[in-house]
């Protein structure tokens, strides 16, 4: 990488961000729930942190995102952050926290701020959140968009598929994507979109574009951190690569520790007092 590059960073704000789609450098990004996941993938050189509300499914085991609490999304976010020295910590704001009135969408977005310390936040939707986008960055606190498959509104689409598929939606996610950029937002995430259209936002907007299953041509990635590690083992959509089969190994740890402890092999003489 070049001097300038992202890896001599110490620490990831939303101008390094702006810079590194100006150069053409790729933008990482994960999620993190915990203290210790979060230490060890910012130590990784990640660039951004998502406190995502899919911590509603693989922290706390619900089918979707919606239950999640504004409370709870806090409380992941504040463990994220005290693990943080480098990366850009974004958090999503929950359903149900901004949706209503853009006064609520302020309170929701203040609360995350001064309790983590997170550095922005995330919502999802175009238009219709247009007005709690403003509120919020009127008062100074970044967000970033999501557009394409919103996993908050999973009741209204009925179903996880491919977004904007047809022309009707893929226009107004392109008209959605400039609104978004106009009202100030850092970047926005595309997810389960056709690449050829990520393409064109990416192309369109002049703010950083990340992609779930949004195909290549956009300016960075994002995964759900348990989905890449294979610690999640039923959740395997075609967007996903999986970097480990951490589920593997612990089991076998954990089947190896109950052996030796079954077997009086743990503790030994080394082990104990």
């Amino acid at each position: 990488m070049s001097v300038h590059s992202s890896a001599n960073i110490k620490r990831i704000t939303t101008h390094i961000l702006q810079e590194m789609k100006s150069r053409g450098e790729k933008i990482s990004m994960l999620t993190a729930y915990d203290f210790s996941m979060a230490k060890i993938v910012d130590s990784a050189g990640i660039d951004i942190i998502l406190v995502g509300d899919s911590a509603s499914n693989v922290m706390a085991g619900h089918e979707t995102t919606l239950p999640i609490t504004l409370d709870q999304m806090i409380y992941h976010a504040t463990s994220v952050v005290r693990a943080v020295s480098r990366a850009f910590v974004v958090v999503d704001i929950p359903f149900g926290s901004y949706q209503g009135n853009s006064s609520e969408a302020l309170r929701s977005a203040i609360r995350i701020m001064k309790e983590s310390g997170a550095h922005a936040i995330k919502v999802e939707g175009g238009a219709e959140i247009k007005e709690s986008v403003v509120r919020i960055l009127s008062a100074g606190v970044p967000v970033m968009g999501h557009l394409g498959l919103t996993p908050q509104s999973i009741y209204k689409f009925g179903t996880y598929s491919v977004r904007a598929k047809e022309e009707s939606e893929a226009e107004k996610l392109i008209e959605d994507a400039k609104i978004l950029e106009e009202c100030g937002c850092f970047a926005i995430v595309l997810e389960k979109i056709p690449a050829s259209l990520a393409k064109k936002v990416a192309e369109t907007v002049s703010i950083p574009v990340i992609g779930i299953g949004a195909g290549g041509d956009v300016d960075g990635q994002v995964l759900v951190m348990h989905d890449m590690l294979g610690i999640t083992q039923e959740f395997k959509p075609r967007f996903l690569r999986q970097y480990a089969d951490l589920q593997s190994v612990m089991m076998d740890a954990f089947a190896n520790y109950i052996k030796d402890v079954k077997n009086r092999d743990f503790p030994n003489e080394r082990e104990s007092y």
